[in-house]
């Protein structure tokens, strides 16, 4: 007999369902993870939104993928883990084989194994995955809190290659989770962190969750370049400047907003096909280093379920609301509008085996 549970079903553009679905089995070397604690995400809500060319293969799809749970089965090749075990998993798992993994950099694999169906009362994570990016949960840490673990494990990966130091100025644009975690690991690292965006109340979140020493309201200022500079070392311009929105004008921001010699980190991604204009004498001359970074690695992912474990990054702060499974469309647009950082979903807790 089929085994059936809840889960959101993606079926197009702003068409996600709350249905019965039938469970799937694990594989050999596949788990089944009964699903605690989900968390909203802003690539979901741009999938929801215009769809997704590498997430979304099929419809209908399974939609989410932050989260954390109990192994419910397992096949009969996991050796890693048993039914009852606490895990978090990340969205992907890459192949280790490839050009780019070969180079160790596994965020480029050109086989990446994603992992959708986070808004579920069960996912079955495929085998690489379990084999490469899934990971116990420690006793004391709160379902709800290890799933933060894939947005931050983003983070860590940036801030990580960005190389911020001791006593470096960092401005960041963008008062959203990623922005917000961007600035607690640069004050992490020591840094003087200035944050900017347009929601007050994001910008209190910036103060009292990173730690961050100054923020700035964009409505208030047209020139935010002279406030970051007027917090520089001697007025020289931020050491790093990084952009968490994703919109061009704001990577143009940037430019005008670091010092010679300086960071510019494009961490937000804006809409295919976007153009920015770039002054070629002041990236030469000033010799700016520029950089993006995309995703994360097995590495960065068990960094930031440390990070977490540790209590050195207080993602608690950032859950605004808890809904449940039926109202994943809502959490998504609560997130959307900005009424909270994070939305906790919370499926059903009734075990159906």
């Amino acid at each position: 007999m089929k085994e059936i549970m809840k889960a959101i079903q993606y079926y197009g553009i702003d068409d996600i369902r709350y249905e019965d679905v039938e469970i799937k089995e694990p594989k050999s070397a596949e788990v089944l993870v009964k699903v605690e604690a989900a968390l909203t995400c802003g690539t979901d809500i741009k999938t929801l939104r215009r769809g997704h060319p590498v997430l979304i293969k099929s419809i209908p799809s399974r939609f989410g993928h932050e989260f954390s749970g109990v192994v419910a089965k397992v096949g009969n090749k996991v050796k890693d883990f048993k039914v009852g075990d606490r895990v978090v998993a990340a969205n992907s798992a890459p192949c280790g084989k490839c050009f780019f993994c070969r180079n160790e950099q596994y965020n480029l694999c050109e086989n990446l194994e994603f992992l959708n169906g986070a808004y579920a009362q069960y996912i079955t994570v495929p085998a690489r995955i379990v084999e490469k990016n899934m990971i116990k949960i420690p006793n004391h840490l709160p379902f709800e809190l290890a799933a933060f673990t894939e947005p931050l494990a983003n983070v860590v990966h940036g801030v990580e290659r960005t190389g911020i130091k001791q006593g470096d100025v960092v401005g960041i644009v963008g008062t959203g989770p990623i922005g917000l975690m961007f600035a607690r690991l640069a004050k992490l690292k020591g840094a003087k962190v200035l944050v900017a965006g347009r929601n007050p109340e994001k910008l209190k979140m910036a103060l009292d969750f990173s730690g961050a020493d100054e923020v700035i309201d964009l409505k208030k200022y047209k020139n935010p370049e002279k406030i970051f500079q007027s917090f520089s070392r001697e007025g020289k311009g931020l050491d790093v400047a990084v952009e968490c929105v994703g919109l061009p004008e704001i990577w143009e921001l940037m430019l005008r907003c670091v010092r010679k010699g300086g960071v510019v980190h494009f961490f937000g991604g804006c809409k295919s096909g976007s153009k920015v204009e770039l002054d070629t004498t002041q990236l030469h001359y000033g010799d700016i280093r520029i950089m993006s970074v995309f995703h994360h690695t097995p590495k960065y992912f068990r960094m930031a379920l440390e990070l977490i474990a540790a209590g050195h990054v207080d993602v608690e702060k950032l859950i605004g609301r808890r809904l449940p499974l039926s109202q994943t469309k809502a959490a998504l647009e609560i997130h959307e509008r900005g009424e909270a950082i994070k939305v906790l979903i919370m499926p059903s807790s009734d075990d159906i085996f």
